[in-house]
């Protein structure tokens, strides 16, 4: 069975109005890219992440549609469902039947971050070097909430969360990981040595996700998972919120609540350029903040004051 693909370029402020619209016309999928990756399918989303916001200024839209669906009729609807978008843009194909939430898994290959830590797609085999005592290995299947390793705030957390554990700072600690997605990094910090981890998203898909990559790596009895306000008022030695500038500045009250006094946390998802307004915030709370770049993605570290 084929299908038809219709593909959009728009911004982040047009993003959610194109993706309503495609999805009243009745499409099948929805995907989002970077517009500007150089491996688009290795950057491919199929849900936003928390917040229900995407991580790139610009990107591209591509919806499945069935295979007869007239195009003219099909820009038609859509100029119908919204009006204010430039439906011109749009570009169309044939494409062949795949399973379209699954397909990017046959070129993710095992990733390596810091010393210690591997992430390795749950279909796969072990790498000759993950396979040895010191290494903190995480089977993942993200399913179709964001993270996988691949993006920089992803390996900037990762590498952060490494570095502790070779400092002995997550030996029987216990990790909040807010805005969890797939469950990535609350399951390395597992891996690497924490007690227990809390993962705390308002996408339900993610935190389905992540309870489902728990039980992958045997460790669903030390990781529970909330939707935002539902998880227990508690402080934590050890946070890390791999989310958006924006939120990250909104909830500058919320997570420094979360952070035990004298602990340590890790924000990210912010843009080079972002970061003097989250410092700007988060110096209220927080002492040694550090900031560290890959390329145009920063993570802010600090300690609970």
């Amino acid at each position: 069975m084929a299908f038809l693909e219709l593909s959009i370029p728009c911004t982040v402020t047009g993003q959610p109005r194109v993706e309503r619209a495609l999805e009243d016309v009745g499409a099948l999928a929805v995907t989002l890219v970077d517009a500007h990756a150089d491996a688009p399918d290795e950057q491919a989303i199929f849900e936003p992440g928390v917040g229900q916001t995407p991580l790139w200024g610009e990107m591209v839209l591509t919806a499945l549609f069935e295979a007869d669906t007239p195009r003219e009729l099909l820009l038609q609807a859509l100029a119908a469902a919204d009006e204010g978008v430039d439906w011109s843009w749009a570009s169309f194909r044939e494409v062949a039947d795949q399973d379209w939430e699954r397909a990017w898994m046959d070129q993710y290959e095992p990733l390596h971050f810091g010393e210690h830590t591997w992430i390795v797609p749950w279909n796969h085999e072990l790498p000759a070097a993950a396979d040895n005592e010191g290494a903190a290995v995480v089977r993942l299947d993200p399913g179709l909430a964001f993270g996988s390793g691949t993006h920089p705030t992803t390996a900037l957390c990762l590498g952060w969360l490494d570095r502790l554990a070779r400092g002995g700072l997550l030996e029987g600690q216990r990790v909040l990981d807010f805005g969890c997605g797939s469950g990535i990094l609350a399951l390395a910090a597992l891996k690497l040595g924490a007690e227990s981890a809390t993962g705390v998203d308002n996408d339900p898909q993610a935190l389905a996700a992540t309870a489902d990559n728990a039980e992958r790596n045997a460790v669903d009895d030390r990781l529970h998972v909330y939707l935002p306000g539902d998880e227990p008022d508690a402080g934590y030695p050890v946070v890390v919120a791999n989310i958006l500038a924006s939120a990250l500045i909104e909830l500058v009250d919320t997570l420094a609540a979360r952070v035990a006094p004298g602990g340590r946390i890790a924000l990210s998802g912010i843009l080079a350029g972002q970061e003097d307004e989250v410092l700007a915030h988060y110096r209220r709370h927080f002492d040694r903040l550090q900031v560290e770049r890959l390329e145009d993605w920063i993570l802010i570290g600090g300690i609970r004051r």
